[in-house]
């Protein structure tokens, strides 16, 4: 049976005593200015960037750190954490191997406050993919939110499919897993996984989640 192992500690911390060996990947949705509010506008900004270059130097040079995002608009403003991550990723001299749109309503729906589609966005330094293995860019569904800051099941899916057929990563590494729903997909499609969760009840949460990915969409 895949394993899981379920950290409860800083997830930054963690990923900076860390480096992560050729059959690890990150997989992971950074936090909010919601969820860090004492970090301020400016300094969460500074915070998001730096974590995600520390995320795609922490894994191996031919594995892939994977991000999904949700923009949200603050102050009359777009905050598009899309472009934050690839900031990240440049600091850490990783390349985008590719972006993927998930929608998180049905096209033509109005989604006051945050957009209606979602940034899913993998980065390597030194993997490359051929052209011939391309995958939709376009994601129809997110999929069940076993949490309502929950990377949806089906986009879970996705990435799994894509570690499993275009890398050698076996074992999933999210540093902020909240309730586990990367680490109970990852499971369930054989791959272990590895969570870090700052908050006690969200890491036993995550230890205990399982989804059924043969239930009816």
């Amino acid at each position: 049976m895949p394993s899981r192992v379920v950290h409860h500690a800083d997830g930054v911390a963690w990923l900076a005593a860390s480096p992560l060996s050729p059959d690890h990947a990150v997989v992971t949705s950074l936090p909010d200015l919601s969820e860090l509010p004492s970090l301020g506008a400016d300094g969460w900004r500074r915070w998001f960037i730096d974590t995600a270059a520390l995320a795609c130097r922490q894994v191996d040079e031919h594995s892939v750190a994977v991000f999904f995002q949700t923009d949200v608009k603050r102050d009359g403003r777009w905050v598009d954490k899309g472009f934050l991550v690839q900031l990240g990723a440049e600091a850490a001299g990783s390349h985008l191997l590719w972006h993927k749109v998930v929608c998180r309503a049905p096209p033509g729906t109005a989604t006051p406050g945050r957009p209606g589609w979602a940034h899913l966005l993998c980065f390597s330094r030194a993997l490359r993919l051929e052209t011939a293995g391309s995958s939709p860019d376009v994601l129809p569904r997110l999929g069940a939110m076993p949490w309502a800051r929950a990377m949806g099941v089906e986009a879970c899916e996705a990435v799994c499919q894509f570690l499993l057929e275009r890398t050698a990563a076996r074992t999933v590494v999210d540093p902020f897993c909240g309730v586990g729903t990367m680490l109970a997909v990852a499971n369930a499609r054989g791959l272990d996984a590895v969570g870090v969760e700052l908050s006690a009840k969200r890491a036993e949460q995550s230890r205990r989640l399982v989804v059924d990915l043969d239930r009816p969409r």
